[in-house]
Protein backbone atom coordinates (compact mmCIF):
# COMPACT_ATOMS: atom_id res chain seq x y z
CA UNK A 1 0.00 0.00 0.00
CA UNK A 2 1.22 3.81 -0.48
CA UNK A 3 1.48 6.07 2.47
CA UNK A 4 -0.81 8.60 0.95
CA UNK A 5 -3.47 9.96 2.81
CA UNK A 6 -7.28 10.47 1.86
CA UNK A 7 -7.86 14.34 1.65
CA UNK A 8 -10.23 14.23 3.86
CA UNK A 9 -8.39 12.20 6.44
CA UNK A 10 -5.69 15.50 5.81
CA UNK A 11 -8.24 18.11 6.53
CA UNK A 12 -9.44 16.41 10.09
CA UNK A 13 -5.55 16.11 11.29
CA UNK A 14 -5.27 20.18 10.32
CA UNK A 15 -8.38 20.94 12.31
CA UNK A 16 -7.08 18.74 15.26
CA UNK A 17 -3.87 21.28 15.01
CA UNK A 18 -5.81 24.18 14.67
CA UNK A 19 -8.09 23.39 17.82
CA UNK A 20 -4.78 22.55 19.57
CA UNK A 21 -2.90 26.12 18.95
CA UNK A 22 -6.42 27.67 19.80
CA UNK A 23 -6.43 26.64 22.96
CA UNK A 24 -5.15 29.25 24.53
CA UNK A 25 -7.29 32.39 22.66
CA UNK A 26 -9.76 33.87 24.66
CA UNK A 27 -13.16 32.97 23.68
CA UNK A 28 -16.33 35.56 23.14
CA UNK A 29 -18.41 35.56 26.08
CA UNK A 30 -21.30 37.94 25.26
CA UNK A 31 -22.07 37.82 21.10
CA UNK A 32 -24.12 40.42 20.29
CA UNK A 33 -26.78 40.59 17.00
CA UNK A 34 -25.68 44.09 14.87
CA UNK A 35 -27.23 45.72 12.15
CA UNK A 36 -24.94 46.54 9.33
CA UNK A 37 -25.56 49.78 6.55
CA UNK A 38 -24.17 52.50 5.10
CA UNK A 39 -23.74 55.74 7.05
CA UNK A 40 -24.29 59.30 5.20
CA UNK A 41 -24.44 62.57 6.38
CA UNK A 42 -27.79 64.76 4.84
CA UNK A 43 -29.33 68.24 6.35
CA UNK A 44 -26.73 68.05 9.54
CA UNK A 45 -27.69 64.56 10.71
CA UNK A 46 -25.64 61.06 10.40
CA UNK A 47 -28.23 58.46 8.55
CA UNK A 48 -28.23 54.89 8.15
CA UNK A 49 -29.35 52.77 5.24
CA UNK A 50 -29.75 49.24 4.87
CA UNK A 51 -26.92 47.83 3.25
CA UNK A 52 -29.64 46.27 0.47
CA UNK A 53 -31.49 49.40 0.07
CA UNK A 54 -29.09 51.09 -2.42
CA UNK A 55 -27.21 49.52 -5.42
CA UNK A 56 -24.44 51.23 -5.58
CA UNK A 57 -22.45 54.67 -4.26
CA UNK A 58 -20.85 57.49 -6.89
CA UNK A 59 -19.12 60.30 -7.15
CA UNK A 60 -21.00 63.25 -8.42
CA UNK A 61 -21.36 62.58 -12.03
CA UNK A 62 -21.49 64.76 -14.71
CA UNK A 63 -25.11 65.56 -15.84
CA UNK A 64 -27.19 67.31 -18.07
CA UNK A 65 -29.72 69.93 -16.40
CA UNK A 66 -33.77 69.65 -17.18
CA UNK A 67 -36.22 71.85 -17.97
CA UNK A 68 -39.36 72.55 -15.90
CA UNK A 69 -38.34 70.63 -13.50
CA UNK A 70 -38.04 71.26 -9.43
CA UNK A 71 -35.22 73.07 -8.15
CA UNK A 72 -34.17 69.46 -6.21
CA UNK A 73 -33.83 67.81 -9.59
CA UNK A 74 -30.27 67.95 -10.70
CA UNK A 75 -30.72 66.69 -14.14
CA UNK A 76 -29.41 63.42 -15.33
CA UNK A 77 -25.82 61.53 -16.37
CA UNK A 78 -25.32 58.97 -18.22
CA UNK A 79 -23.75 55.54 -16.15
CA UNK A 80 -22.65 53.41 -18.08
CA UNK A 81 -25.37 53.55 -20.19
CA UNK A 82 -28.94 54.53 -18.59
CA UNK A 83 -30.03 57.97 -17.88
CA UNK A 84 -29.75 58.20 -13.97
CA UNK A 85 -31.97 61.18 -12.67
CA UNK A 86 -30.00 62.97 -10.10
CA UNK A 87 -31.96 64.42 -6.92
CA UNK A 88 -30.38 66.71 -4.68
CA UNK A 89 -31.51 65.56 -1.36
CA UNK A 90 -30.42 68.75 0.73
CA UNK A 91 -32.49 70.84 -1.86
CA UNK A 92 -35.38 68.15 -1.82
CA UNK A 93 -35.37 68.77 2.50
CA UNK A 94 -34.97 72.45 2.09
CA UNK A 95 -32.08 72.66 4.18
CA UNK A 96 -28.52 73.94 3.37
CA UNK A 97 -25.49 71.64 2.34
CA UNK A 98 -23.33 70.80 5.07
CA UNK A 99 -20.60 69.41 3.05
CA UNK A 100 -17.73 70.76 0.09
CA UNK A 101 -18.46 69.67 -3.30
CA UNK A 102 -15.30 66.51 -2.93
CA UNK A 103 -17.14 65.08 0.18
CA UNK A 104 -20.95 64.35 -2.11
CA UNK A 105 -21.69 61.41 -3.24
CA UNK A 106 -24.65 59.84 -5.08
CA UNK A 107 -26.36 56.86 -3.30
CA UNK A 108 -28.49 54.82 -6.80
CA UNK A 109 -31.54 53.27 -5.75
CA UNK A 110 -32.45 50.51 -7.91
CA UNK A 111 -35.66 48.94 -6.84
CA UNK A 112 -38.97 48.31 -8.81
CA UNK A 113 -39.79 50.73 -11.29
CA UNK A 114 -37.42 53.91 -9.54
CA UNK A 115 -34.23 54.13 -10.28
CA UNK A 116 -32.54 57.02 -9.15
CA UNK A 117 -29.59 59.06 -7.96
CA UNK A 118 -29.77 60.75 -4.02
CA UNK A 119 -27.62 63.02 -3.70
CA UNK A 120 -26.02 63.40 0.03
CA UNK A 121 -23.49 65.75 1.51
CA UNK A 122 -20.94 62.94 2.44
CA UNK A 123 -20.98 59.19 2.76
CA UNK A 124 -19.34 57.66 6.09
CA UNK A 125 -18.50 54.00 4.64
CA UNK A 126 -20.20 51.12 6.47
CA UNK A 127 -21.40 51.52 10.03
CA UNK A 128 -22.00 47.71 12.22
CA UNK A 129 -24.19 48.71 15.42
CA UNK A 130 -25.40 46.72 18.21
CA UNK A 131 -29.48 45.73 17.53
CA UNK A 132 -30.00 46.62 21.29
CA UNK A 133 -29.24 49.93 20.59
CA UNK A 134 -31.88 51.09 18.44
CA UNK A 135 -34.89 53.03 18.84
CA UNK A 136 -37.72 54.34 17.48
CA UNK A 137 -38.02 57.81 19.19
CA UNK A 138 -36.84 60.47 17.06
CA UNK A 139 -34.90 63.70 18.41
CA UNK A 140 -36.16 67.04 17.15
CA UNK A 141 -35.85 66.44 12.79
CA UNK A 142 -37.37 69.08 10.59
CA UNK A 143 -40.90 68.20 9.81
CA UNK A 144 -40.05 68.15 5.75
CA UNK A 145 -37.14 64.62 7.50
CA UNK A 146 -39.22 62.95 9.89
CA UNK A 147 -41.38 60.97 7.47
CA UNK A 148 -38.21 59.55 6.47
CA UNK A 149 -36.97 58.06 9.56
CA UNK A 150 -38.26 55.18 11.23
CA UNK A 151 -35.79 54.96 14.07
CA UNK A 152 -32.06 55.59 15.25
CA UNK A 153 -29.23 54.20 16.73
CA UNK A 154 -27.79 55.46 19.99
CA UNK A 155 -24.42 55.50 20.88
CA UNK A 156 -21.56 58.02 20.50
CA UNK A 157 -23.21 59.81 17.75
CA UNK A 158 -26.93 59.37 17.23
CA UNK A 159 -27.46 58.06 13.38
CA UNK A 160 -31.06 57.83 12.12
CA UNK A 161 -32.13 55.25 9.99
CA UNK A 162 -33.31 56.31 6.95
CA UNK A 163 -36.31 55.03 4.78
CA UNK A 164 -35.79 55.00 0.86
CA UNK A 165 -38.94 52.96 0.25
CA UNK A 166 -41.00 55.67 2.00
CA UNK A 167 -39.32 58.11 -0.24
CA UNK A 168 -39.67 56.02 -3.42
CA UNK A 169 -43.43 55.99 -2.53
CA UNK A 170 -43.99 59.66 -1.77
CA UNK A 171 -45.76 61.58 -4.58
CA UNK A 172 -44.15 65.07 -3.99
CA UNK A 173 -41.17 63.00 -5.05
CA UNK A 174 -41.93 61.13 -7.72
CA UNK A 175 -43.89 64.08 -9.38
CA UNK A 176 -40.36 66.54 -10.21
CA UNK A 177 -42.36 68.50 -12.96
CA UNK A 178 -42.73 72.07 -12.47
Amino acid sequence: MSDTQHPFELLQQLAGQCRQQAAGLPSQDEVSETWSGVGFRLAGHVMLVAMGEITEILHEPRYTALPRVKAWVRGVANVRGRLLPIVDMSRFFGVATSGGRKQRRVLVLDRDDLFVGLLVDEVLGMQHLPVSTFSTELPELEPRVRPYVIGGYQGEREALVFNFRALARDQDFLDVAI
